[in-house]
């Protein structure tokens, strides 16, 4: 953990707590960065005077792991000791606003973390799942993916016939981009796998436009229609890309597109969405869900991708937004990102 700063005055509480005589109050906030897979995740446990009841969290962002830690440890720790944990709106508020200029993904993974952790104490101290203080129980299973990579058709659709032997219906493909530095597929050497350690590697969107599309046709044909096939082209193409890309995998017949813009190009989407009947996943880099909602108005995108509460804002706010957007009138779906049984997903997604 980063040195936190004690604050120099007692922090203010609010109004209604020493009226209603409630005297559980957090004693700490302690952040722990594990590494499981070689990815960094930044757990956040809030602990209470009261003996073994705290809650847990996750505030993880892989690129910058330790600004968010910094933010928890160094700024909302000090903030949040000495108060009442079932306030959770009111401490989330209160977090948000201290750091007068709001938003952005580190904030909004280190407050996302802490009201996950919130909620789970509340829970814990009810005696109660989480769900049932979120509305309850709506679905007795939801669909999962799994995901594989290859250099080619044939590689693909062995991985593809492997994973249906263990019981997924929908998997990801991702196949490599010769001689480019290609997410979502492994490195075929050393040297490969040496330059994307170094981010040497170069990326050629027009390479991805020629080689990406036949493979995904091709993987379609050899493994049939009895599987969802999924594909992220993980916002490295421009909007005019967009468009011819999703004109070439329309015989793929894909359960979702994802990221096939850039956030800032999202405008295009209702471009996209005219031109092409492939369905269309955004949202895994937004950092707050009123981004989903000009989307979802449309609705221009099919899925709504999202991380979880964090890094898009308190899980009540999660909850609400979603029933505002997701009207019976649309067929946009909310499609969390968990990874089942792959250990590959977020640490809520394996549970």
């Amino acid at each position: 953990m980063s040195a936190s700063r004690e604050p120099h005055l007692p922090p203010a509480q609010a109004p209604w707590v020493e009226e209603r005589g409630d005297k559980l109050r957090i004693t700490a906030v302690r952040t722990f960065l594990t590494v499981p897979q070689g990815c960094p995740y930044l757990i956040v446990r809030v602990e209470t005077n009261d003996p073994g009841l705290y809650g847990l969290g996750c505030a993880s962002d892989p690129q910058r792991t330790l600004a968010v830690r910094s933010v928890i440890d160094d700024y909302l720790a000090p903030l949040l000791r000495g108060r009442d944990p079932g306030d959770i709106e009111d401490l989330h508020r209160l977090a948000l606003n201290s750091a007068y200029w709001r938003g952005g993904s580190i904030t909004g993974n280190a407050l996302g973390g802490i009201d996950v952790a919130l909620w789970d104490l509340k829970a814990k101290r009810l005696g109660a799942p989480l769900y049932a203080l979120l509305g309850g129980r709506f679905r007795h299973r939801a669909a999962a993916y799994t995901h594989v990579d290859g250099r080619d058709a044939e590689e693909l659709a062995d991985k593809v016939t492997a994973a249906r032997e263990r019981g997924f219906g929908h998997v990801r493909v991702q196949c490599a981009v010769p001689g480019c530095d290609t997410y979502g597929a492994a490195p075929s050497g050393a040297g490969e796998a040496r330059a994307r350690h170094d981010r040497s590697g170069r990326w050629d969107s027009a390479g991805y436009l020629r080689a990406v599309p036949p493979v995904l046709r091709r993987t379609r044909e050899l493994v049939g229609d009895d599987v969802e096939l999924l594909h992220d082209a993980h916002e490295r193409l421009d909007p005019r890309q967009a468009g011819e890309f999703l004109r070439r995998v329309v015989d793929a017949g894909l359960y979702f597109v994802e990221d096939v813009l850039a956030p800032e190009d999202a405008a295009h989407f209702a471009r996209l969405r005219a031109a092409s009947p492939v369905p269309l996943a955004m949202g895994e880099l937004f950092s707050h869900l009123s981004q989903f909602l000009p989307l979802l108005a449309g609705p221009v995108i099919d899925f709504a991708r999202t991380p979880g509460p964090r890094p898009l804002g308190p899980a009540a706010d999660h909850r609400r937004e979603r029933a505002e957007a997701v009207t019976p009138n649309t067929t946009s779906r909310w499609a969390p990102q968990a990874r089942a049984l792959t250990g590959r997903g977020p640490w809520w997604a394996s549970r």
